[in-house]
C-alpha cells in the first residue's frame, strides 16, 4: 500500500528533514504519526502526495512507485488520497453541497454521481441537514466534518489528515477520531499526524513516532512518547 525504501529529503539549507526512512504501511492500517515540531511528519506527507520529491530512497504507493512518475499522473494518484488539514481549506463562496462536490467536478465525476455521492458523504458525517449552509455559518467542529466529507467523496483508498483537530475543542476532537475509526472500518486507509496525545493513547492504534527526521520507534499499539 505504502512503502519508502531508504528515503531522505533535505532541503536547499542542506538541513536533513527524513533521514534513511524506512516504512511499511498495509491496506487498511490505522496509522498515527506523532513526534516534536521538526521532526519530519509534514515533510512526509508532502512526498506521500508528491509536493516533494525525495533526496534519496523510493516512494511506492499503490504499487506505483512516485519517483519514476511522470507529473500527468500525478492529478491520479492524489485522486486516490483523500487529504484534511487542520485549517480545513473551505472554500468561503460556496455552500456546503458545493464544498463537497468540487472535489468531484475537478475530476469531471458525472452530474448523476455527483448527486448520489454528495449526499450520502454528507450523511456519513452527520451533516445531512447543512448542507446549504456556508463555511462561515458552521461551528469549526462541523466545517472539518465537511472537510472530511470532501476528501471522502472520491472513494480514495487513503486518508491522510494532518493535524485534523489541532483548532478543535476536546468534545469535536473525539467526534473527528471515531468518524476517521468508521472510515477506516470499512476498508480505507488512515494515517494520521497528531501533537494529541490523550487521543493517541487512549485509541491504541499502531503509532510512529518521528524525532529529527528518524523513525525512533513503530508500535503496533503505541501511545505517544516525544513532547515539544
Amino acid at each position: 500500500m505504502i512503502e519508502l525504501e531508504n528515503v531522505s529529503k533535505a532541503y536547499s539549507t542542506g538541513a536533513p528533514a527524513i533521514k534513511n526512512m524506512n516504512l511499511k504501511i498495509e491496506k487498511g492500517e490505522f496509522v498515527f504519526i506523532v513526534g516534536n515540531s521538526g521532526s519530519g511528519k509534514s515533510t512526509l506527507i508532502k512526498l506521500l502526495l508528491k509536493e516533494l520529491e525525495p533526496t534519496e530512497g523510493t516512494i511506492s504507493i499503490n504499487g506505483k512507485v512516485l519517483n519514476k512518475m511522470k507529473r500527468s499522473k500525478i492529478p491520479s494518484l492524489r485522486r486516490d488520497m483523500g487529504v484534511v488539514f487542520q485549517d480545513f481549506r473551505l472554500l468561503k463562496d460556496r455552500n456546503v453541497y458545493e464544498n463537497i462536490a468540487f472535489a468531484q467536478r475537478v475530476v469531471e465525476t458525472p452530474t448523476r454521481v455527483i448527486k448520489r455521492r454528495v449526499p450520502a458523504m454528507l450523511s456519513l458525517v452527520g451533516l445531512s441537514e447543512k448542507y446549504r449552509s456556508f463555511p462561515k455559518e458552521l461551528s469549526g467542529g462541523e466545517q472539518q466534518r465537511v472537510a472530511l466529507a470532501r476528501a471522502l467523496v472520491n472513494n480514495p483508498s487513503i486518508l491522510l489528515a494532518d493535524e485534523p483537530t489541532g483548532n478543535l475543542d476536546p468534545k469535536n476532537s473525539w467526534e473527528i477520531m471515531k468518524l476517521l475509526e468508521e472510515i477506516n472500518k470499512r476498508g480505507t486507509t488512515v494515517l494520521v499526524v497528531t501533537h494529541n496525545r490523550e487521543i493517541v493513547d487512549a485509541m491504541s492504534k499502531r503509532v510512529i513516532t518521528m524525532n529529527k527526521g528518524v523513525v525512533v520507534s513503530d508500535e503496533k499499539k503505541g501511545g505517544y512518547i516525544y513532547e515539544d
